[in-house]
């Protein structure tokens, strides 16, 4: 049943969301030159996929986790992509692919080896990433890799159809503040 949600509010976000996803490309390509971003994430059953998202920082910054960059190389249409969270709509098109889900851990880099062992042994790896959860609004980043397993790992056990939809408009309406950056 999810599926199907996730299916249906995808298609219909890209579908009606199209010209602010085109007017955010744009603003974008005269920010950085290049408005998307792309990189390898750990899907479900540890199998790779790329992840989009709309670019917020140089195109120089190393790729690594968002706590590990420095705050410097987020620009300034980036401060406010990750505040609005809109830097994030392009993933409805890897939730409409099937490698994500709208609720779901965050998928983590392939470099991100305790997170990834933490999740392994907690069976998160069973499902979906998402583009945001229970994580995500209780303001829980990748920089505390154990806690994160377990707040996944919480999630999952209790995911019902009812969470699915809180987890959502919580996301929407502002709760959580995104991934930490270093100062």
């Amino acid at each position: 049943m999810i599926r199907l949600f996730d299916v249906l509010f995808s298609a219909v976000g890209l579908i009606l969301g199209a010209p602010l996803l085109l007017l955010l490309t744009f603003i974008g390509l005269l920010d950085t030159g290049s408005p998307l971003f792309r990189q390898v994430r750990v899907g479900r059953d540890q199998k790779p996929f790329t992840l989009w998202k709309f670019r917020t920082m140089r195109r120089d910054t190393a790729s690594v986790a968002t706590h590990l960059a420095s705050r410097s190389s987020i620009t300034r249409f980036g401060h406010f992509l990750r505040r609005t969270k809109l830097d994030e709509l392009p993933q409805l098109w890897n939730v409409l692919k099937g490698e994500m889900s709208l609720v779901g851990p965050r998928p983590g880099l392939f470099n991100q080896e305790e997170l990834t062992r933490e999740r392994a042994l907690r069976g998160v790896f069973k499902v979906r990433p998402g583009i945001t959860g229970l994580a995500q609004i209780s303001e829980i980043d990748m920089s505390t890799p154990e806690l994160l397993a377990k707040t996944d790992q919480r999630m999952l056990q209790y995911l019902t159809l009812r969470a699915y939809f809180k987890y959502i408009v919580l996301t929407i309406s502002g709760k959580g503040a995104g991934d930490r950056i270093n100062g």
